[in-house]
């Protein structure tokens, strides 16, 4: 009789103890300095795509350009970052971090550098594609590192500290430029990273060891269908950046950036049906917690729309600067080193990181409610008890989201074969790139339409002929008579000013629906944290795993 051969599956003690021997048992310096490098690279391209759109008028003062073109501007950025955010993954893979990201870095430092010099608007959008392909490797690269070369004990504060970084640069971003523009000058933006990026160049030689030569086994991958699928994502992410500002699918050009990027993805499709790149693994990812974490890392890039779109155009509207919205903003960074050793010792002590972003998730919603409050009349000084609160939120669900995401690549075992483990990362760095602006476009034409919404209704009651409408009027042209050019222009300038004062109570009413929706949107997405299954083990139970590991080795010899 043939023996018959059965396949066992691996228990969670013996992914645990595998993982926990593929890993370092001591942190040494080097480790350090490069998890400072790479996690100090996500916090720089974050900070520098949050300085261009807030300088953006300056620039296009310096060029000379109308809004129309300098709206694209912050696409050809954010677009090439995501031509190259899963291409990074591996390249990174095949030559190794270390060699990717110094390459890219001096690039982007050079870049940066040159970028305040240009007067050429064609030049001046090649050089921000050329920074927005050089930064876009700085994001992909920070975990897979952080899993091969910290001690599992110090993961869960590698993961805080990340968090922080990425998260921090977002709300610090206001008050850095005000300050950049007050006190040096609008370049700063550009020149803030051509300084911050050596020193991150420096982490990384002396942090990240050379990766040995690959060996060659097997034919060599095969990248085209990579930049079908680069071409298709980043095309179609530029058209929805511009689509509310082109009016959608009414234009030529929106049309044409649309369909040729479903046209590219249509051939990548078709190549990887007819000529599948062995680095890829999509099968893999068919898993019920890989699934939805990426529905919840969408979900949770839309509820950074508090602090990056809601509350800066609640103050923008009343004439308010950067220097003078960052005041609100930057209370969201101030909890963030706290709360993240917090996150971590919480984490390190068994705390299944669902709670830690539940909790993050259940404080964003309360946050957000509280803001909805709002009303014209609000200074910055109102929102800094909420977002003192929302910064709070966002810390605790990011470093329970992402840890949520690291025990899920240990246990999948996305460790034990490399095509696993970077279609993992790309995967959700995929949908980290592509679903933080899809949140930001969506919350932007919301606004617009649940604006004219409200114009529509509040005009109703405003209506010509109407006493109450009248005698607004009439009282505003007698006290305006005095400083105007005849009753006829007095008459005029109190009609456009009740106007006015309908648009902004139209914005402040379409403003506390945006922040109603973030709240409620917090509150579906509990209920998908709710549907994750739990991990074997914790980070408690992994660090004791390496520490036993470590006692027997030491036994033996």
């Amino acid at each position: 009789m043939a023996a018959s051969s059965i396949a066992v599956r691996p228990t969670p003690a013996d992914i645990a103890r595998a993982a926990a021997a593929a890993m370092p048992s001591e942190v040494s310096t080097r480790p350090l300095i490069g998890i400072l490098g790479v996690v100090l690279g996500a916090g720089l391209v974050t900070l520098t795509g949050r300085m261009l759109t807030l300088g953006l008028a300056d620039l296009r003062g310096h060029i000379g350009i109308s809004f129309d073109n300098g709206a694209w501007l912050d696409s050809a950025y954010n677009a090439s970052i995501m031509f190259i955010g899963p291409f990074s993954v591996y390249v990174g893979g095949l030559l190794g971090p270390r060699r990717v990201l110094l390459f890219a870095a001096g690039i982007f430092t050079l870049t940066c550098a040159y970028l305040p010099l240009v007067h050429s608007y064609s030049l001046l959008v090649a050089a921000l594609i050329v920074a927005g392909l050089t930064s876009g490797t700085f994001y992909p690269l920070t975990l897979t590192f952080a899993l091969r070369n910290i001690p599992l004990r110090y993961l869960p504060f590698t993961i805080a500290l990340y968090a922080t970084f990425v998260d921090g640069a977002v709300n610090i971003a206001p008050s850095l430029y005000g300050w950049y523009r007050d006190h040096l000058s609008w370049e700063w933006m550009f020149w803030n990273s051509a300084m911050i990026t050596p020193a991150m160049m420096l982490c990384i030689y002396f942090g990240i060891p050379p990766q040995p030569p690959r060996k060659k086994s097997g034919p060599a991958p095969s990248f085209i269908g990579f930049l079908y699928l680069s071409f298709g994502l980043a095309l179609i992410f530029a058209a929805l950046q511009q689509g509310q500002r082109l009016d959608w699918f009414r234009s030529g050009v929106f049309n044409a950036c649309f369909w040729s990027g479903c046209f590219f993805l249509l051939c990548a499709l078709i190549r990887r049906i007819r000529g599948p790149n062995f680095l890829v693994s999509l099968p893999y990812l068919r898993k019920w917690n890989t699934v939805l974490l990426g529905i919840l890392l969408f979900w949770f890039r839309f509820t950074l729309c508090t602090t990056i779109i809601l509350i800066p155009q609640a103050l923008a509207i009343r004439g308010l600067e950067a220097d003078q919205i960052g005041p609100a903003v930057i209370w969201s960074a101030v909890p963030l080193i706290a709360i993240a050793f917090t996150a971590g010792l919480l984490l390190l002590h068994r705390l299944d990181p669902r709670l830690l972003f539940a909790a993050g998730l259940a404080c964003t919603a309360f946050a957000a409610w509280l803001n909805s409050q709002y009303s014209s009349t609000w200074a910055a000084e109102n929102f800094y008890r909420t977002e003192l609160l929302t910064g709070v939120g966002q810390a605790f669900a990011f470093i329970g989201l992402v840890g949520c995401i690291v025990l899920q690549a240990i246990f999948a075992g996305a460790l034990a074969k490399p095509e696993w483990v970077l279609t993992f990362s790309a995967y959700f760095h995929t949908i980290r790139i592509f679903g933080g602006t899809a949140g930001a476009i969506y919350m932007g034409h919301f606004l617009a339409q649940r604006e004219k919404l409200h114009s529509n209704l509040l005009g109703l009651h405003v209506s010509s002929g109407d006493w109450l409408t009248n005698q607004n009027i009439h009282g505003m042209t007698a006290g305006l008579y005095a400083k105007s050019y005849g009753l006829a222009a007095a008459s005029a300038r109190s009609v456009d000013l009740i106007a006015a004062r309908v648009r902004l109570q139209a914005f402040s009413l379409s403003i506390i629906d945006g922040f109603l929706l973030i709240a409620w949107s917090c509150a579906c997405a509990l209920i998908f944290v709710a549907l994750l299954r739990k991990s074997p083990l914790n980070y408690g139970d992994l660090s004791i795993t390496q520490q036993i590991l470590v006692s027997e080795k030491e036994s033996k010899k």
